[in-house]
C-alpha cells in the first residue's frame, strides 16, 4: 500500500505545483512465531534434550539465573509481569501482574499461598497437561517465581485426577528439584524458602473455578464461594491465596529473563505474548501449538493443522476457546483473529484457546445439545438458575435435535439462556448459556428448518394414519354388508 501526499507550500509557492512524496505504509501482521521465540520447546518431547526431567530442562535453558531473579524481589517481578501485558491463560484473561499485586505485602500473621489450577476440565482443552507431561520444570520454576512475587511460602498444584501419568512426571520433577536444592529451604541458593505440593482432583468440572478448587483442597465438596471475600484476602485455610493457571505461571521465568517488553512485542495491544492453541476436530492434523497472539484463525489452522478436512469451503463453524464459548460460523471465521478482544467483538471468546473445528458433516444442533448435556451434568446445583436452568436447556435442546418443538420455543430457549447468564455465583451458568446463544444467533434458520421438517413428517404420518384408519373402517363396513347379505 502507498499513501500519496501533495505537499503544498505555505509561503511563497502559492499557485505552484507541489512535489509529490510517496510513503510506504507498514502493516503489522501477526503469526509466524519463530522457533527462537517459543517458550515451550518440548511439547512433543522433541526439544533440546527431549527429556521432561531436570537434565533436559537445563539444556533447554530452564533454571538459568533463577536465584538472581528471586533476589530481584517481589516488586520487580510484578512490574515485569505488568509490562509484559500477560493475561491469565485459564480462560478469563485477567491481567496477571495486577492479580498478583492484590496479595498482601505485609503479613498479618497468616501465610500467603499460591494455588496452581491444573484441573483443565474444559472440553477441547489439552494444553496444561502437555506442559505437565513434557515441560514440567517450566511449571515448577514458574510456580517458584510466582510464589516469590506474592510473598508465599508454599504452593499447591491441583491436578485433574485423570492426568495420572502426567502427575507421576510432575512429582518426579518436583523430587528432582528438592534433591538439587531448587526447592525447599533456601530455594536455588537464595534466602527464600518455598515448598510445592501436588493435590489430585476427582474430575469435577466445577473445581476449575477458583473458589470451588479451594473448597476441594480443604476436603469439602467443590462448590463456589460467594465473593467477597476474595481469595487474595481469605482463600485456602482462610489465608491470602492466588489461584492461577499452569500456562500463566509457566511463561513467567522466560518473561523475566528476556524482559517484559519482549513478551509485550507479540500480539495486538492488550493481547500480548505467545499462546498455546489446542486444535481438534475436523482438521487434517490436530495439535497443540505455540503461536503469537492475534494470529488469524485461518492461518493458524492451515499452517499448523494442514487445513480443514475437505478444504476451507467445507468449514461449517469453529468454537474458538473451548466448549463454553459461542460458535462462530464460517463467514466470521474467514477474518477472525485469535485474541481476547477480537473474539469478544465477534461475541465469542478466546477462553482457553481450545479450537474445535467442525466441517459440514456436523449436525450443529446436535453438537451444541451435547455441550448442554455436559454442563447440565457438571452443575454443582448450588445456584437455582444453573441447577434448574441447565437441565432445562438440555431437555429443550434434545427436542431441537429432532425438531420436535415449535418455532416459538427458539425464542423461549434464548430467553431461558439469558435468565441463566450472569445470575450465578460462578461462570458455569454462563458456560451453559453461551453455546446455546451462539447457536441461535448464527444457526437459527437451521433450527427453524429442522422444526418444519419434523412438523411436515408428522403431518404426513398423521395423514397416512388417518388414511389407514379410513381403509380399515371401509373394509369393516364391507365385511358387515357381506354378513348381512
Amino acid at each position: 500500500d502507498f499513501l500519496v501526499f501533495d505537499m503544498w507550500s505555505k509561503a511563497g509557492l502559492a499557485g505552484k505545483k507541489a512535489p509529490t512524496v510517496t510513503l510506504r505504509r507498514t502493516i503489522r501482521t501477526y503469526g509466524g512465531l519463530k522457533d527462537e521465540d517459543r517458550i515451550f520447546t518440548n511439547l512433543y518431547l522433541d526439544g533440546k534434550g527431549g527429556s521432561p526431567y531436570l537434565d533436559g530442562a537445563l539444556k533447554r535453558g530452564d533454571w538459568y539465573m533463577t536465584k538472581e531473579l528471586i533476589e530481584m524481589g517481589p516488586d520487580w517481578i510484578i512490574d515485569q509481569i505488568k509490562i509484559s501485558g500477560l493475561r491469565g491463560r485459564g480462560g478469563a484473561g485477567f491481567p496477571s501482574g495486577l492479580k498478583w499485586s492484590f496479595m498482601p505485602k505485609v503479613s498479618d500473621g497468616r501465610p500467603n499461598y499460591v494455588v496452581i489450577n491444573a484441573d483443565e476440565g474444559e472440553p477441547g482443552t489439552c494444553k496444561d497437561r502437555e506442559i505437565i507431561r513434557a515441560d514440567p520444570h517450566k511449571l515448577i520454576e514458574g510456580t517458584l517465581i510466582a510464589g516469590r512475587a506474592m510473598r508465599a511460602k508454599a504452593a499447591y498444584i491441583y491436578v485433574r485426577g485423570e492426568f495420572y501419568r502426567e502427575t507421576e512426571v510432575l512429582q518426579r520433577a518436583i523430587d528432582e528439584c528438592y534433591k538439587a536444592g531448587l526447592l525447599g529451604k533456601n530455594a536455588c541458593g537464595s534466602d527464600f524458602d518455598f515448598d510445592i505440593y501436588i493435590h489430585r482432583g476427582m474430575g469435577a468440572y466445577i473445581c476449575g473455578e477458583e473458589t470451588s478448587l479451594i473448597e476441594s483442597l480443604e476436603g469439602k465438596p467443590g462448590k463456589p464461594r460467594l465473593k467477597p471475600p476474595f481469595p487474595a484476602n481469605a482463600g485456602i485455610f482462610g489465608c491470602p491465596t492466588t489461584v492461577t493457571n499452569v500456562e500463566t505461571v509457566a511463561v513467567a521465568p522466560t518473561i523475566l529473563r528476556r524482559g517484559g517488553a519482549w513478551f509485550a512485542g507479540f500480539g495486538k495491544p492488550r493481547n500480548s505474548g505467545t499462546k498455546l492453541f489446542c486444535i481438534s476436530g475436523h482438521v487434517n492434523e490436530p495439535c497443540t501449538v505455540e503461536e503469537e497472539m492475534s494470529i488469524p484463525l485461518r492461518e493458524l489452522l492451515e499452517k499448523h493443522c494442514g487445513g480443514v478436512r475437505g478444504g476451507w469451503d467445507n468449514l461449517l463453524g469453529v468454537v474458538p476457546g473451548g466448549s463454553s464459548v459461542p460458535v462462530l460460523p464460517k463467514h466470521l471465521c474467514d477474518d477472525a483473529v485469535m485474541d481476547f478482544d477480537s473474539l469478544k467483538d465477534l461475541k465469542s471468546g478466546l477462553g482457553t484457546a481450545a479450537v474445535i473445528v467442525m466441517d459440514k458433516s456436523v449436525d450443529i444442533i446436535r453438537a451444541i445439545a451435547r455441550f448442554s448435556e455436559f454442563y447440565a451434568h457438571e452443575s454443582c446445583g448450588q445456584c437455582t438458575p444453573c441447577r434448574e436452568g441447565s437441565p432445562w436447556l438440555h431437555h429443550v435442546m434434545q427436542r431441537m435435535v429432532t425438531g420436535d418443538a415449535n418455532v416459538e420455543e427458539i425464542d423461549m430457549l434464548e430467553q431461558l439462556a439469558a435468565q441463566i447468564e450472569g445470575h450465578t455465583i460462578c461462570a458455569l451458568g454462563d458456560a451453559a448459556a453461551w453455546p446455546v446463544q451462539g447457536l441461535i444467533r448464527h444457526f437459527k434458520p437451521e433450527m427453524v428448518d429442522r422444526i418444519k421438517q419434523f412438523q411436515e413428517k408428522k403431518r404426513v404420518a398423521q395423514l397416512e394414519i388417518r388414511d389407514e384408519q379410513i381403509k380399515r373402517e371401509m373394509a369393516e363396513q364391507d365385511r358387515h354388508r357381506e354378513i348381512f347379505n
